[in-house]
């Protein structure tokens, strides 16, 4: 694992042949990514599927450390000084954001890792991975446009939301083009026809792999974009959502049936056409409006009670301005999508009176 070898070498100090990168790297004081949140300053996304991603992850980072622990004390029996759990998410988190991967290795790559994420930069990176005459690959990056000495070169990680930004690299930006929100939704536990939508939905797969993000999406587990007209056609709000909602809806199993069937003739998908009955169609976007009004109605409290917190350190600053960053960037999405439903549930109504 290369973070283990990374704390090797940082152990090494000065004996070791990487200590010129290794002290240029951030020190844990300077590393903002929301594994090192605190209970408190965690509180402040609680309404953001970041909080609960970001408890899974250090649960997960404590169940490697145990691994790597065992392999210091049986391999390096004559390391006077063994890592510790806050070493071990230090050079975690140094990999996680650093890293560069390819179809062989993950890699550290001195002096490429130094470069900055810009969402808007159009510099290419291009990465030689089959090189036959060579154990390394190489990598190439071409700038965007003319840099003066002392300019900053950026390049572009990906088109990442500000959640993936504040949980793997420690940073966020004010207004992120690329922002989203993950939202659940499940089959209630009282629902006389659970069972059987559960299956249903089992069998015929409700989400596409684009509807999945870099979070351990569950089965109830919805990526929403920001809908850019609330009069278009609702390009933001993932099908497989709406599909969901319309299966929520039904109160009989004859219209369980009839999706089943309908998804049979046409391509396999669950309740990807709406419903032929308008009050149905109106219930179930009901049931959509009503549940991201509620997350928003969660997000404008976070928002406030963020906002009356007073300073108490610059640390304490600079993640309470992700945490702004982030919570507004979901909810500009959120009311986005609650928009367009709302002219949709506006116009089914007109239809059906």
């Amino acid at each position: 694992m290369l973070a283990a070898v990374l704390i090797r070498e940082k152990k090494m100090g000065q004996k070791s042949r990487w200590v010129p990168y290794i002290s240029r790297l951030p020190q844990p004081a300077e590393m903002h990514s929301s594994i090192f949140w605190g209970e408190d300053e965690l509180s402040m996304i609680r309404c953001s599927a970041v909080h609960q991603e970001t408890v899974k992850q250090k649960a997960q980072i404590e169940k490697d450390f145990s691994f790597v622990a065992q392999a210091f004390k049986q391999h390096c029996p004559i390391v006077t000084e063994r890592p510790d759990l806050e070493d071990f998410m230090y050079a975690y988190a140094l990999v996680g954001s650093r890293a560069w991967e390819n179809s062989k290795r993950i890699s550290l790559i001195p002096f490429a890792d130094f470069m900055n994420h810009d969402g808007l930069s159009a510099s290419i990176v291009l990465r030689d991975e089959d090189n036959q005459l060579s154990e390394f690959s190489t990598l190439q990056v071409t700038a965007d446009r003319n840099y003066s000495p002392g300019d900053e070169v950026f390049i572009k990680y990906g088109e990442f939301s500000n959640a993936t930004l504040m949980l793997d690299f420690g940073f966020t930006f004010p207004y992120n083009i690329h922002d989203e929100v993950q939202i659940q939704m499940d089959v209630p536990n009282d629902d006389p026809l659970r069972n059987m939508k559960l299956g249903l939905l089992q069998t015929h797969h409700t989400r596409t792999v684009k509807d999945i993000n870099i979070f351990h999406s569950s089965c109830d587990t919805f990526t929403i974009k920001e809908v850019k007209s609330a009069i278009g056609k609702g390009k933001g709000i993932p099908q497989s959502l709406r599909a969901f909602a319309r299966v929520l809806c039904c109160i009989i199993p004859q219209e369980l049936n009839d999706l089943s069937k309908e998804a049979a003739q046409n391509d396999g998908r669950l309740a990807r056409l709406p419903f032929k009955d308008g009050n149905r169609e109106l219930e179930a976007h009901k049931i959509l409006l009503s549940h991201i009004n509620r997350l928003i109605e969660d997000h404008s409290v976070c928002i406030k009670e963020m906002e009356e917190c007073y300073f108490v350190s610059q640390r304490f600053a600079v993640r309470r301005q992700m945490a702004r960053d982030l919570l507004y960037g979901e909810l500009r999405v959120l009311r986005s999508a609650a928009e367009w439903l709302n002219h949709y549930c506006t116009t089914l109504l007109s239809e059906t009176m």
